[in-house]
């Protein structure tokens, strides 16, 4: 039990980080927007006090303190409940032996928590329901989920070396 909390804290980190490159990439090739982890920090930081969903959009509750710091760094603990959920079910041999296909899983699975409850609680609706452009927000939760996945398995291949 001593190796899972280590093991999950650098799977969650490196897929994480890799997740955060990829969408820096995006950004500076086609222009498209940074995650908001602001509002994600004032999503969190509403939890506590039990405001779980902001019905009119996130944008119009008023700031908190220290909210880009509170969403960054639930971005990552996110990332490491997620790498600990990957080793509570395939077990931490799978941290020396790593799959990508147990990695995949825990990616595209993952991908229901941004769906059914951050977006919802965040007033974007499930799946992205109330943005702009719904489809390109889905694919792009898919395709950083993947990327996240791939961060799994990479870290995994890395740590194992």
């Amino acid at each position: 039990m001593h190796a899972f909390l280590p093991h999950a804290m650098l799977l969650g980190i490196g897929a994480t980080a890799l997740l955060d490159l990829w969408n820096l990439a995006l950004h500076r090739l086609f222009k498209l927007p940074l995650p908001p982890w602001h509002f994600v920090g004032r999503w969190f930081a509403g939890l506590p006090r039990g405001h779980f969903v902001h019905r009119n959009g996130i944008a119009q509750s008023p700031p908190v303190a220290g909210e880009l710091a509170i969403g960054w760094v639930g971005h990552y603990l996110t990332g490491i409940v997620f790498a600990a959920a990957l080793l509570l079910i395939w077990g931490l041999q799978w941290a020396a032996q790593p799959t990508f296909g147990a990695a995949l899983v825990v990616g595209l699975v993952t991908v229901g928590a941004g769906w059914y409850i951050l977006q919802p609680g965040m007033g974007v609706g499930v799946a992205c329901s109330k943005a702009p452009n719904p489809n390109l927000a889905r694919g792009l939760n898919i395709a950083g989920h993947v990327v996240f996945a791939i961060g799994l398995y990479g870290t995994a291949l890395l740590a194992r070396s």
